[in-house]
């Protein structure tokens, strides 16, 4: 659609009531996933399930939404902005339900997917009307105020989390959410407004199966290397990997030659849309993957509680919360270069700190490492994707957005399914190496107990060791970011080239 003639018609909108409708959606949709990473380690339990399975609660999520995130673009324009949220919210409670009511690994999976189905809708669909009710000059800050509902469910996500799971069946966190998933849908049935333009484009059904194989068939084995004896050499695995790298290739040569793409990779013809993607990517991969291993870490290790265990997130996810608008002030100022540089150096010397967990490490040492990890992101995320978005113009806004949530959602799956494909691996090796030097019976119950500990220390550690490495890539990329405006018809051009110019 042409976001210009949306931004001509949006002061007839009161942007109040549709704000808040997307908000609370977003909370629900994030806050259902903040409070799984906590009840991971006692759902696989309860389950009778390893990592690498339970992990597909996860990773399954992120799938669904990657697959669906490409076709977002085309459902903006052959739905109305109205149905398309309150389709997505009731996708949305319907599978919470399912997931209340599960018994077991497979059906909790289930309602996971097509939570997932609906999440995969709203978190573009928010994107793309806050881009275009907003002007260009306070979409810095539109995008914090995105932000805080974002960053107030992991705030209170982890915490909730664990208290329910220390006192209560895991069943119950489902059960909570659901009214605020029946409330998202009342509030779109009553407060949502149509502000994108519909018209009746065909869907490429061909692309959308090339995109499922393609993604699917990678994040299949990557996660398969960890629960595979064989590894990665495993044929499951290989064959797996060959698939999707096939269907992706196969996917991304029909995307290029189509008039009407699912997916617009002409976006990357923009270098500062293309640079900040890549930038996203990379970090998101970190972020995601300590997501679940730091409450293994935490539980299965250590002994804390579920609730200490969630309070130790709680704080860093409220110092992100309250820096979101600061960074969105921030970036309409200077733009996001300094920012993304300030906030990766940060994020990379504390996520090597993470790489040296052991059985000593003091939960003062770990809330703290924790906090100010979570700040270095706060600076990092939702300005380099504004400043990407900003320079492409108004008629790929919908496109830049599917594009960049579909690569940073994968991203997220991928990254979590490789560091826990590698904690996994890097755990048995040690497994192996500790029973041979020490000469340990692998009968003795306590002694195995004791070299699984010491090894998946090893194995947390080891992953976290590759997300430094992630990170760092990130961060000399980052340098490379500069400010970019936009006149109203989305040409874009270095301020450098300005009569007042603006580094960063």
């Amino acid at each position: 659609m042409n976001t210009n003639q949306a931004q001509a018609t949006a002061p007839t909108f009161k942007k109040a009531p549709i704000v808040v409708a997307l908000l609370i959606g977003a909370f629900v949709a994030i806050l259902n996933q903040t409070l799984m990473n906590v009840a991971l380690p006692k759902m696989m339990a309860d389950l009778n399930v390893e990592t690498t399975t339970i992990q597909w609660l996860t990773t399954g999520f992120m799938l669904v939404n990657g697959v669906l995130i490409p076709i977002s673009a085309y459902l903006m324009e052959r739905f109305t902005t109205r149905k398309l949220f309150i389709t997505a919210m009731i996708l949305f409670s319907i599978g919470t339900v399912i997931c209340g009511i599960g018994s077991s690994f497979s059906m909790v999976l289930v309602g996971r997917l097509i939570q997932a189905a609906g999440a995969g809708v709203l978190m573009p669909l928010m994107t793309v009307i806050f881009l275009t009710i907003f002007p260009i000059e306070k979409r810095g800050q539109a995008m914090g105020m995105m932000g805080i509902a974002m960053i107030f469910a992991p705030a209170v996500g982890p915490t909730l989390s664990g208290w329910i799971i220390e006192h209560h069946s895991w069943h119950l966190l489902f059960w909570l959410i659901l009214p605020f998933g029946v409330l998202s849908v009342l509030l779109g049935i009553f407060f949502m407004k149509n502000v994108t333009k519909v018209s009746n484009p065909k869907l490429d059904v061909l692309s959308v199966i090339l995109s499922t194989l393609g993604f699917g068939g990678i994040l299949y084995g990557f996660s398969e290397a960890g629960s595979s004896n064989d590894g990665w050499s495993g044929p499951e695995v290989i064959i797996s990997l060959v698939v999707g790298v096939v269907a992706l290739a196969l996917f991304l040569w029909r995307q290029l030659v189509s008039e009407k793409p699912i997916l617009e990779f002409r976006v990357f013809k923009y270098n500062m849309f293309s640079l900040t993607t890549v930038v996203n990517v990379v970090v998101t991969m970190a972020l995601y993957a300590a997501m679940i291993l730091l409450p293994i870490y935490l539980q299965n290790i250590r002994g804390f509680t579920p609730l200490k265990s969630g309070l130790l997130l709680m704080p860093g996810a409220i110092l992100m919360g309250i820096m979101s608008p600061i960074t969105g002030i921030i970036f309409d100022k200077i733009g996001a270069r300094w920012l993304a540089v300030i906030g990766l150096a940060i994020t990379t010397v504390t996520t090597w700190e993470f790489s040296n967990l052991s059985e000593t490490t003091t939960y003062t040492h770990l809330i703290l490492l924790y906090t100010v990890r979570m700040f270095g992101m706060s600076m990092v995320m939702m300005p380099i994707q504004t400043a990407g978005l900003n320079q492409l113009p108004a008629r790929l806004n919908a496109h830049g957005t599917a594009m960049s949530n579909t690569l940073r959602t994968i991203a997220g799956a991928l990254g979590t399914a490789l560091l826990v494909t590698i904690m996994t691996n890097q755990t048995k090796d040690r497994v192996k190496e500790l029973i041979v030097s020490q000469g340990v019976n692998p009968q003795d119950k306590l002694a195995m107990a004791q070299i699984t500990k010491e090894a998946t220390i090893h194995g947390i550690d080891y992953a976290f060791v590759v997300a430094t490495g992630i990170t760092l890539l990130a961060f000399i990329l980052a340098f490379f970011i500069r400010r970019v405006a936009i006149n109203k018809e989305g040409a874009e051009a270095p301020l450098e080239t300005k009569t007042v110019s603006a580094k960063g």
